[in-house]
């Protein structure tokens, strides 16, 4: 169960770590309104698209204001590039449109704080379109940045230039990132949510099964101690009177309580002939289930099995019959001895001593010196 909690852990680590990391690379689109009257059509125009993407380091925040462009340096990156008799630049309700090279984004953006402008819009560089990056200023986190495409920053500036006043408003768009855009994050609060859900499932399992276990247990060794106390009810029971053997001097102690028996003691006789003061044996039958002398199992005897004796008993299975040889052995009569031929199922073989299937018969020589009478006992008696 420790490894399994360690594992639950180290996934919620990694997943942790996960989010951390794409919301690094995530990034917010931006809505870009321009609004500014067409004299060749005597009407206003409005154009509205997501086209614009947040700086790493700008707020997420909406702005509005007047276009300005820079005054000499389109890239916005000398000291004071904005115009200090523009009535737009003294009020600060002005976007600077600036485009980029030159310098970097956290100079065009400073150039345009210091000035007061509520936000900067950097286009493009030529031949890029209208696609967008994603900007790096670290230093300028308390203005609003963004980044559109050239073609849309080329036709503003011009529009600007050709003396025509044009407003900007920016608003939040939409978060995206690397892969699947917003649906990747609701992805990981999804698997997040699932995997905790997950562990609490699997920890909840677990300690309800352990609890059952523990429960199983408790009232197997209550209903096995209850058939104990029925079983030892059952036994003999004495009261020692003056006379008996076992009040003598020299007779047996209680092997329990180390005492000598006296008249008026209750003693219990167990199954196996011993017998111990009442009040010493029954505590120990229910804790030790045996004979204090002999290692008796006294409740077993009395028909209650122990714990897992049962389970043991009908599992056990009856060793697989295993060849036997005849060998002969021994002095003075001749043995006969089975040996099994295979000892891995019977570690210890017995020797079972056989009757002799013939009688021995005396051995002759050759020589009739050497023959003599034979002693009662079967030797053989040399002579002199």
């Amino acid at each position: 169960m420790a490894k399994q909690t360690e594992m639950f852990v180290l996934l919620f680590v990694c997943l942790s770590g996960l989010v951390q990391s794409t919301t690094a690379m995530i990034f917010w689109t931006a809505y870009v309104g321009v609004h500014f009257y067409d004299s060749s059509t005597n009407q206003t125009e409005t154009r509205f698209c997501e086209c614009g993407v947040y700086g790493r380091s700008s707020p997420l925040e909406s702005a509005a204001g007047m276009v300005v462009l820079p005054a000499s340096d389109p890239q916005g990156c000398s000291l004071d590039p904005y115009p200090s008799n523009d009535n737009t630049t003294t009020q600060g309700f002005w976007i600077a449109l600036v485009k980029r090279g030159n310098c970097t984004f956290s100079e065009k953006i400073r150039a345009a704080w210091a000035r007061g402008a509520a936000a900067v819009v950097v286009y493009n560089l030529d031949g890029t379109g209208n696609s967008s990056d994603y900007m790096a200023h670290s230093d300028t986190s308390g203005t609003v940045a963004i980044m559109i495409g050239n073609l849309q920053g080329v036709e503003i500036a011009n529009i600007v230039r050709s003396g025509v006043a044009v407003s900007m408003v920016i608003e939040v768009g939409k978060a995206h990132g690397p892969w699947m855009d917003t649906y990747w994050l609701y992805f990981l609060s999804i698997a997040f949510f699932i995997v905790t859900g997950a562990s609490i499932i699997y920890f909840g399992f677990i300690s309800a099964h352990r609890l059952h276990s523990l429960r199983v247990i408790h009232l197997t060794d209550r209903r096995l101690r209850n058939e104990a106390k029925k079983a030892i009810g059952r036994l003999e029971v004495r009261t020692l009177k003056r006379g008996d053997e076992e009040t003598k001097p020299d007779s047996h102690t209680c092997a329990v309580c180390i005492e000598s028996y006296h008249p008026g003691d209750v003693v219990t006789v167990l199954t196996c002939g011993h017998l111990f003061h009442k009040a010493c044996i029954e505590p120990w039958l229910l804790d030790k289930r045996t004979c204090p002398m002999c290692k008796a199992d006294i409740l077993k005897a009395l028909g209650v099995e122990g714990p897992g004796e049962e389970e043991s008993s009908s599992s056990s299975v009856p060793p697989p019959d295993v060849p036997i040889v005849t060998v002969s052995g021994g002095s003075g009569r001749e043995l006969l001895y089975e040996v099994p031929l295979n000892d891995k199922h019977l570690p210890t073989p017995t020797l079972t001593p056989q009757p002799p299937t013939e009688a021995r018969q005396p051995h002759h020589y050759d020589n009739i010196v050497f023959e003599g009478e034979t002693h009662p006992q079967g030797n053989v008696a040399t002579r002199g």
